[in-house]
């Protein structure tokens, strides 16, 4: 808006002119912080900064030791807030603000001479707070009447100019310095050493432990593929043996069922046959005990009867004994009659014999046979009855 000024944040609007100054309030009216409207060719307006500036200090002191020293120090300044600050810094400064910097460093220079002047080099060097404390209290008052405020002042460096003097000072401090230093730096060498002894251990168990690891691994690999390997040939093999044991039974099978034929069709008959070989022989030796008998006595009736009684009880004895003899016959109750059959046939055919040998029987004689005949006859049925 035409007429109407507003200062910066950092600084302060100073309006001349008008009746203001005449009043005695002031030679300009102050604003900060909001604006104002100005009347061309009535009012006129200056700023006036109110941001921080700073001046270095470098000036050679004599201390109270007559040493001769060189201090460097950097001072923060800047125009007070209040409006009579800025009306003092505004009427010296104003037409040239940069002399702030240079007039701040000339006062701060004649109290640093006089605090150096009564302070030893010892408090100077271990006290420079204290130091730095004196100079701002001995420079407020004349920085306040010029209208600027000491934010902070900073104690740079203090030299002796090559003279060695604080170097001797601070030897014994540096010796035991360097010698806490080298004890520091053994003690954290040991440490370091100890540490790369102990990484290296950790490292060597870890490398154990990962080489077990692995040869485990290896040696689970390694049996697993020798089983899969051995997989196939076991089963072949265990097959092949299932093959052999069921051809070897199959073997044993029929050399049992082979033995049973041969049981059966070879020893079993030539057993029965035996035997009736057997009773035959025994019938025939007891025909000729009967005979040898008779003939003694020369009884042929008798002999006749006795041997035609006895004969169906030989037949019977021989058919008993035939059942006697545990014979199997293959073809059951038929082989057995038949066997029966050929007994007492044979059994007729010894009668016939006998009775041939000792001449036909008288028809007295001959009656008593008949029924012996049918005695046998009925006896010749009746082991096959038994049986």
């Amino acid at each position: 808006m035409f007429g109407y000024r507003v200062p910066a944040p950092d600084e302060a609007m100073l309006i001349s002119g008008g009746k203001r100054g005449s009043s005695g309030e002031g030679p300009f009216r102050v604003v900060t912080g909001h604006g104002a409207f100005i009347m061309p060719f009535f009012r006129k307006v200056r700023f006036l900064t109110l941001s921080m500036a700073e001046a270095e200090v470098s000036e050679t002191c004599v201390t109270k030791q007559a040493i001769t020293l060189n201090v460097r120090a950097v001072i923060a300044f800047k125009v007070g807030n209040d409006t009579e600050s800025i009306v003092n810094a505004g009427q010296r400064f104003l037409s040239d603000q940069g002399q702030m910097s240079v007039l701040t460093g000339r006062i701060f220079a004649g109290h640093l001479r006089s605090i150096v002047g009564s302070m030893t080099v010892e408090e100077i060097v271990t006290e420079r707070q204290k130091l730095a404390t004196e100079v701002l209290d001995g420079s407020a008052a004349e920085m306040a009447k010029i209208g600027l405020t000491i934010d902070s002042l900073q104690i740079q460096s203090i030299d002796d100019m090559k003279l060695g003097y604080i170097a001797a000072m601070a030897a014994p401090h540096n010796a035991a310095i360097q010698r806490e230093a080298q004890i520091a730096q053994a003690r954290a060498d040991q440490a370091a050493a100890e540490a790369a002894q102990e990484s290296h251990r950790r490292q060597a168990e870890y490398s154990r432990k990962t080489a077990v690891v692995q040869a485990q691994y290896k040696a689970e690999v390694d049996k697993a593929q020798a089983e899969a390997a051995q997989a196939g040939p076991l089963a072949e093999a265990t097959a092949q043996r299932e093959v052999i044991n069921a051809r070897t039974e199959l073997a044993q099978r029929e050399a049992l069922l082979r033995q049973q034929q041969l049981v059966t069709e070879v020893v079993r008959p030539a057993e029965a046959q035996a035997e009736q070989v057997r009773v035959m022989a025994r019938a025939d030796a007891e025909a000729m005990e009967i005979k040898a008998a008779a003939a003694a006595s020369h009884n042929r009736v008798a002999l006749d009867r006795l041997v035609i009684e006895q004969l169906p009880e030989i037949v019977k004895e021989a058919a008993r004994g035939l059942s006697g003899a545990q014979v199997t016959v293959l073809n059951g109750a038929d082989g057995l009659g038949e066997i029966a059959a050929g007994l007492v046939s044979q059994g007729m055919a010894i009668l016939d014999s006998v009775k041939a040998g000792i001449g036909r029987p008288s028809s007295g004689d001959a009656e008593p046979s008949a029924p012996a005949d049918n005695h046998a006859a009925s006896d010749q049925s009746k082991p096959a009855i038994e049986r």
